[in-house]
């Protein structure tokens, strides 16, 4: 599935099915790019839900460019809050394409707000800044992985290729985001984390003028 409604269960339905069950009410809508990731984190529903292939986010062929596009066009808009860059794996490895989509977005829909969610680790991956990537207000918000306090326990938990460098990069990331992206948010998942290390995760963030999220653990 490329583009798509979330709803309760961690189900995913396409936009029509969506309004079938709820016919009521604007909502995000999501775009699936791709299947890759730089991380192999231990708590992702890749490993903990026997998703792969039988997952209807799995991907058996990365969408084209126009693919993508002409999904977008056949939304009923008015039904739409925002668009989402998210999916079953991590949306910055098809970089140039997701940058092509967001001014796509804007284009057609200015009124309608877009956000990223990432690992936070596209400058490790291409090797240069890019934040700078998002600027001109293509992108409301980027949502990025925190996951630990320490570079040891975040690479323990995502396996991020790029090894303990990735800790920092990704931080760094968050904070050239800032200079882009009106809001810029980093997340921690309860019940992966105590409350012991998910206070230590505020105070990085507070040092560096970013805000936190917790997000809603799913196990099934």
């Amino acid at each position: 599935m490329i583009v798509y409604a979330t709803h309760a269960g961690g189900r995913y339905l396409q936009l029509k099915d969506s309004l079938k069950e709820q016919p009521e009410g604007k909502r995000g809508v999501y775009v699936n790019l791709t299947n890759r990731c730089n991380c192999s984190c231990t708590f992702c529903l890749r490993h903990m839900k026997d998703m792969a292939e039988e997952s209807s986010l799995w991907l058996r062929e990365e969408p084209s460019v126009e693919l993508v596009k002409d999904q977008l066009e056949s939304l009923p808009w008015y039904y739409v809050s925002e668009i989402v860059f998210c999916g079953f794996g991590e949306p910055t490895m098809r970089l140039g394409d997701l940058v092509e989509l967001l001014k796509y977005v804007k284009d057609i829909h200015p009124e309608v707000k877009t956000r990223l969610n990432t690992n936070g680790l596209s400058d490790l991956e291409y090797g240069r800044n890019t934040a700078v990537d998002f600027a001109g207000g293509i992108l409301d918000t980027v949502s990025i992985s925190l996951n630990a306090s320490n570079a040891e326990r975040y690479l323990a938990l995502t396996r991020a290729k790029y090894g303990l460098k990735s800790y920092e990069a990704m931080l760094t990331f968050a904070e050239e985001c800032k200079k882009y992206i009106a809001n810029v948010v980093l997340t921690v998942v309860e019940k992966v984390e105590n409350q012991e290390e998910i206070d230590r995760c505020k105070k990085i963030c507070e040092a560096r003028g970013l805000r936190l999220r917790v997000r809603t653990y799913e196990d099934k």
